[in-house]
């Protein structure tokens, strides 16, 4: 049996926290999921080649600065990487709007009462970002990402710092795995969900994690986006 993840600490909010649990998976299990992300991620790349430059010149021509953006977040074993999206915001805009919006959310009474939801009426957002986010266009780029390892077709979603600080303990059983574009989380109600429902999802995906599950998880995933589940 290969374990997926390992055990390690990690100062969190000035606070040394265990990082990340082990996952007995089969050898098996573990090369059968890495060659469908390498197969499905470069077919789909190759698929959706003209779109990717289309959005990539229409986000050029709507606002200032590159198509693509990228920003830090934390992957398996709690390892840092670049993940890469088409830019939806005026660039150089602060994120201190979002931080404290996502900081209110992960308070101790948050996480069990308000949905995942996005900032509404972010000023940030520009014309076209808000058309991507709404049918998470945007997100496309992070194929490329899958292709390089630091990411999987199916998996709990990559957090930034600012959210990481605020985690429970338990959060961090989802570092035990690589983070996804899908997961059960986005097929599953996604931002109508509270923060303690997501990581419950997250756990429960990091422990039955397998072939069929993430495949089932990938031919729900474009219903959930045709009808905009949870996508405010």
């Amino acid at each position: 049996m290969a374990e997926a993840g390992t055990m390690e600490s990690s100062s969190i909010g000035g606070m040394e926290t265990t990082a990340v649990g082990t996952v007995e998976t089969s050898p098996v299990i573990e090369v059968a999921i890495r060659l469908l992300d390498l197969i499905g991620a470069s077919l789909l790349l190759i698929l959706f080649a003209p779109l990717l430059l289309a959005v990539a010149l229409v986000v050029r021509l709507d606002s200032k600065g590159p198509a693509i953006f990228r920003q830090r977040r934390f992957g398996r074993g709690m390892e840092q990487f670049s993940v890469a999206k088409f830019r939806t915001m005026h660039e150089g805009c602060p994120a201190d709007a979002h931080r404290a919006h996502v900081e209110k959310m992960l308070d101790t009474g948050g996480q069990e009462s308000q949905p995942m939801v996005k900032l509404e009426k972010d000023p940030r957002v520009t014309r076209v970002g808000s058309f991507l986010r709404r049918t998470s266009i945007d997100e496309l780029p992070q194929l490329w990402n899958v292709v390089r390892g630091e990411m999987s077709l199916v998996g709990p979603r990559p957090p930034l710092q600012y959210e990481v600080d605020k985690y429970p303990a338990e959060a961090f059983r989802r570092f035990a795995v690589r983070p996804g574009l899908t997961g059960l989380w986005q097929v599953r109600g996604r931002s109508t969900l509270t923060f303690r429902q997501m990581i419950e999802l997250d756990t429960e995906y990091v422990e039955r994690r397998s072939l069929p599950l993430n495949l089932k998880i990938l031919l729900l995933t474009p219903l959930a986006v045709v009808h905009g589940e949870g996508a405010a």
